[in-house]
């Protein structure tokens, strides 16, 4: 709500400054889905990700492997070679969690390095369809967080941003 303040104080203050005051807005998130950079950069993320994914899935296999072996013995081995094997099993879990912790922040760094000069070009192109249409301000928007509750379409400067983008390249 306070942010909600605060941009219509902005607006205000700005068409009151300017009588010719042009407010539009991107989905960025959406146009970086669109563009053929963003199209790259998924397919490339996906290709990360199923990559991390066998690895996990191998070990999980063997971490479960581990855990059968030991329950079907479990009648026959002496308590202390039990509580050993439970004990191996226990730090082979613990192994997989780190293994797919690191794993995870590994795609995470990786998606940051990817959409890091998407975006930045995009914040370029940006600028130059607002100094180019006279827009005052572009405000971003996002289908999830409803940020722009209504606009009129003449406003959505997303689609100029996806062509503009791909015709740089």
């Amino acid at each position: 709500m306070k942010n909600f303040l605060v941009v219509v104080a902005v607006l205000l203050a700005a068409s009151f400054a300017s009588a010719e005051f042009k407010l539009a807005y991107v989905d960025v998130q959406k146009a970086i889905e669109q563009t053929s950079l963003g199209k790259k950069a998924k397919e490339e993320m996906k290709k990360e990700a199923d990559k991390k994914n066998k690895e996990l899935e191998k070990k999980k296999a063997d971490v479960d492997k581990m855990r059968e072996d030991i329950e079907k013995k479990r009648s026959v081995l002496a308590e202390e070679a039990f509580q050993k094997r439970a004990e191996e099993l226990q730090m082979e879990m613990q192994k997989f969690n780190q293994i797919a912790a690191k794993a995870q922040a590994e795609l995470q760094k990786k998606e940051s390095e990817l959409l890091e000069p998407i975006v930045k070009k995009m914040k370029t192109v940006i600028e130059k369809l607002a100094k180019d249409k006279g827009i005052s301000m572009v405000i971003q928007s996002n289908q999830n967080a409803q940020i722009v509750l209504y606009a009129n379409a003449d406003t959505d400067l997303t689609d100029d941003l996806v062509k503009a983008v791909d015709k740089e390249k």
